[in-house]
């Protein structure tokens, strides 16, 4: 749930920016753990938005979620490089790693290209991964 006065806050952290829509967004997920429809609402009206312009990049992103997930989160890149590298054999093993308890995400690219398959747990990194490495850091979460 969203606490008004501290959306208030980021808000008028990323004002000053040209484009502030994207930074308020994904500082409103970090601190809340999404973007509600009363968060796209009071960063629509404090931007000057129509709530449907707002709504319409929530949900056009996948890092934008509408309720918070208890679970943690290992993001594993399945983008063409990663690919390239393996990823897809792993994935069944990391979704039975994962069951019910971690939420394993899809991710398109993080940047680790040359050393994928690639998986970021907050904001660690986790590179050249193979099977037994990754179901240990989905083991870990």
């Amino acid at each position: 749930m969203t606490d008004p006065a501290r959306l208030a806050e980021i808000i008028a952290d990323h004002a000053h920016r040209e484009g502030p829509l994207l930074p308020i967004l994904h500082a409103c997920q970090r601190a809340f753990g999404c973007v509600d429809a009363a968060a796209e609402a009071q960063i629509a009206k404090a931007l000057n938005l129509s709530r449907a312009e707002v709504h319409g990049v929530v949900s056009f992103y996948h890092d934008f979620t509408p309720a918070p997930d208890p679970r943690p989160a290992v993001e594993l890149c399945r983008a063409e490089a990663c690919q390239a590298r393996g990823v897809e054999a792993l994935v069944a093993a990391a979704q039975g790693a994962a069951g019910g308890r971690v939420n394993l995400k899809t991710v398109y690219c993080l940047g680790l290209c040359s050393v994928g398959p690639a998986a970021r747990v907050g904001d660690a990194l986790h590179a050249r991964l193979d099977e037994a490495a990754l179901v240990a850091l989905v083991n870990a979460q």
